[in-house]
């Protein structure tokens, strides 16, 4: 995945992982003994926990056994019907987690959260009309305090679906709730860049790489295509250098390296 698009995907657990002794992974015999509906939101919330926390350390199986038993205490827990869905997609097991989705709206058919990650998930899956519905449905919630995230997202799906005009709007949209997001700035930039509106791309790529902490290969490739793409040859090359010097084993230096500023 593009390093400016980590985060798309969005989940929250209002706990850190790891900070309560709890029992092995797996089934959770505490469901199957309590029967106080706060003692199951308890377990269930406990055990969502250690999902998250597994998922995040890259240990997707014993995340699902946590999951699993989070449902088994809370069947009707969005939460984890949710996190569910992004463990399957995960693993490549698109039918898993589309009927996971599937599930999680069932029970909450206006949650912005899972219609952010349904939607990305759909781009992922080359849909991009039917993602498209679910990040204007998830726009569309009142109160919905994400939508910056939700526009990028459904930017960039735009752009990939070759949807330029429509990208470019959105993605503006977006970078007016939020103009200090990198990750809008270059895909904001690269949109114009294809679309051959290259004053407005340099500027927009040219806020990003103006902050070190911000830039990397991608962001300096961008700026490097499209000075070139200008007819500035030390544009290009202070661009390039940069890249070459700070990210010599990245893609992108290669592609400088070999002057392949059109691929």
């Amino acid at each position: 995945m593009n390093i400016l698009l980590r985060g798309l995907l969005l989940f929250c657990l209002c706990l850190a992982a790891g900070c309560v002794q709890v029992p092995q992974p797996g089934a959770a015999p505490e469901a199957k003994r309590a029967t106080d509906p706060a003692e199951l939101e308890r377990l269930a919330r406990l055990r969502l926990e250690l999902a998250s926390g597994y998922f995040s350390r890259g240990q997707p199986a014993t995340a699902l056994e946590e999951v699993k038993a989070a449902l088994n205490a809370k069947p009707d827990m969005v939460e984890a019907w949710n996190l569910r869905a992004l463990i399957y997609a995960s693993n490549g097991e698109i039918q898993q987690a589309d009927e996971s989705f599937q599930r999680a709206l069932q029970y909450k058919p206006n949650n912005a959260d899972t219609l952010h990650n349904y939607g990305w998930f759909l781009c992922q899956q080359g849909r991009a009309d039917a993602a498209d519905q679910q990040f204007e449905r998830a726009l569309a919630q009142p109160q919905y305090v994400n939508p910056v995230r939700t526009l990028l997202a459904q930017g960039v799906c735009q752009a990939r679906a070759g949807r330029l005009p429509e990208a470019e709007r959105t993605l503006l949209r977006s970078y007016e709730l939020d103009p200090a997001n990198p990750a809008t700035a270059y895909n904001l930039s690269d949109v114009l860049y294809r679309r051959g509106d290259l004053e407005r791309a340099r500027f927009y790529i040219g806020r990003v790489n103006s902050q070190p902490e911000q830039s990397n290969a991608q962001t300096l490739w961008l700026a490097a295509r499209i000075e070139n793409r200008m007819g500035n040859a030390a544009g290009s090359r202070f661009y390039g250098t940069q890249l070459s010097e700070r990210f010599p084993n990245s893609p992108e230096a290669l592609q400088y390296q070999r002057r392949r500023f059109d691929d």
